[in-house]
């Protein structure tokens, strides 16, 4: 049997249960949906990896360094 022979015995059969009012993704839908989201997992994996590569160290900010350490000064010496 034929595959096109199948499908017109199984039409009457499926007729009697579908919807026509009902619009579903279908199996392209599910298929589209499943590559968007493993691409997504890729792209998060390979940022977390870039991202772990990174050595990012921040530089002390000058103008917090002399107010701090005028305070640290002032603060032992017992002046507050």
């Amino acid at each position: 049997m034929y595959a096109t022979q199948a499908m017109t015995h199984l039409v009457p059969f499926a007729a009697d249960e579908l919807d026509t009012n009902k619009v579903t993704p279908g199996v392209l839908g599910f298929l589209v949906f499943a590559a968007l989201a493993v691409g997504v997992w890729l792209l998060m994996k390979s940022m977390n990896r870039h991202m772990g590569k990174v050595d990012f160290e921040e530089a002390p900010d000058p103008a917090a360094q002399t107010e701090g350490g005028t305070a640290a000064k002032a603060h032992a010496a017992g002046k507050d």
